[in-house]
């Protein structure tokens, strides 16, 4: 099959690309490489800023790169906003891919209006990053979302998209969710892609001395994470605890030291409102890690297998959190065949090669 992906996530596209490459498909990776992470792509679709001249510039590249973008078996687009351009502007480049290629699909990787207003909604999920026991939470970050999805053009786009695309792929339990009331028939799940190989095991072979729990903090999206929540049961648990834990929390740092330090680590503290494991968790989980986050029982449906559950799930309330974390200071006995479950979950359920053959299925509907 001749294949175009456009967009990029965490490394998705183009860890899919390589999985399909690796079975014979012709493949082409287009986008701005996810923004600052600047990801590898066969065609670039970025633009230097957002003054007038970069933004004109980089709309006339856009539109005479998709102008070469023909004759693809499959089209797949990461987002309703595939491009940097304006909703006018990618509307009119969907309509250009749907014209001159045999099928398009579009991904759910990320916010968009059908994932917004699910989480407003207050029905469809527990808990989520807009609200937690029914009551509305980081209400200043979270209206962002609402003011780019609700009532605008671009939720009018997305909305349109859905419906005309030949399918919709959600990568994680929460978009799936979101748009399985809509679109049963056209939407499928399927796990996110990882290259295995790529990533060193790093076991933990025997019960350790101390717990070293590491934790990652975005001042910029910490409430909406929920970094902030676990951080505080964490303390709790260093003063608790002070001869049984080590603690490794991380602020600012560059991928590569953050790697270092997190590879140190037993146990990840990843998203409080997460009912799924995202790429910061999977990636911890193929090295070893124990993950504590977002991991709840139902999701492990949507994979088709309930015999590995390795995540340490936690409700978003600081004294479930500081349980979970108690638990594995009274329990470290257990750690080492965590770490080995965790790797065989994302072996067994994120191989980049085993995703790419769901996805050649999915798009062969």
């Amino acid at each position: 099959m001749k294949i175009l992906l456009i967009g990029e996530y965490s490394r998705a596209h183009l860890t899919l690309a390589e999985g399909l490459r690796s079975l014979g498909h012709e493949v082409l990776t287009a986008s701005d490489g996810d923004g600052f992470k600047n990801y590898p792509r066969d065609v670039d679709l970025s633009r230097k800023s957002s003054g007038v001249t970069d933004t004109l510039s980089s709309m006339l590249s856009v539109l005479s790169k998709f102008g070469e973008f023909k004759g693809y078996d499959v089209v797949q687009l990461i987002n309703p906003c595939f491009t940097t351009q304006n909703v006018r502007i990618n509307d009119y480049l969907y309509k250009k891919l749907k014209k001159n290629n045999k099928k398009v699909f579009m991904g759910a990787f990320g916010d968009d209006s059908y994932w917004v207003n699910a989480c407003l909604g207050n029905k469809i999920f527990d808990y989520s990053e807009f609200f937690v026991d029914g009551k509305a939470i980081n209400v200043d970050f979270n209206q962002r979302f609402i003011d780019k999805w609700i009532g605008t053009p671009l939720e009018a786009f997305n909305r349109r998209l859905a419906k005309d695309v030949d399918g919709i792929a959600a990568c994680l339990y929460e978009y799936y969710k979101a748009y399985e009331p809509f679109f049963p028939d056209k939407l499928r799940y399927i796990p996110l892609p990882m290259n295995i190989s790529e990533i060193e095991f790093q076991p933990i072979p025997e019960e350790p001395e101390k717990v070293n729990f590491f934790i990652g903090i975005n001042k910029v999206r910490e409430k909406f994470k929920g970094t902030d929540v676990m951080e505080k049961a964490l303390a709790r648990i260093k003063d608790k605890y002070p001869d049984k834990v080590i603690v490794t929390r991380v602020e600012s740092v560059s991928y590569d030291v953050y790697q270092q330090l997190m590879s140190q680590a037993h146990v990840v503290l990843d998203q409080l409102y997460s009912h799924t494991p995202a790429m910061n968790a999977l990636l911890a989980m193929a090295q070893g890690k124990v993950v504590v986050g977002g991991g709840e029982p139902y999701i492990y449906d949507l994979y088709g297998d309930t015999s590995n559950q390795p995540i340490v799930n936690v409700h978003p309330h600081e004294d479930d959190v500081f349980d979970k974390l108690e638990w594995l200071v009274l329990n470290k006995k257990d750690i080492p065949e965590i770490s080995g479950k965790s790797r065989q979950f994302v072996e067994t359920n994120h191989d980049y090669v085993t995703v790419a053959k769901k996805y050649l299925d999915f798009w062969r509907l």
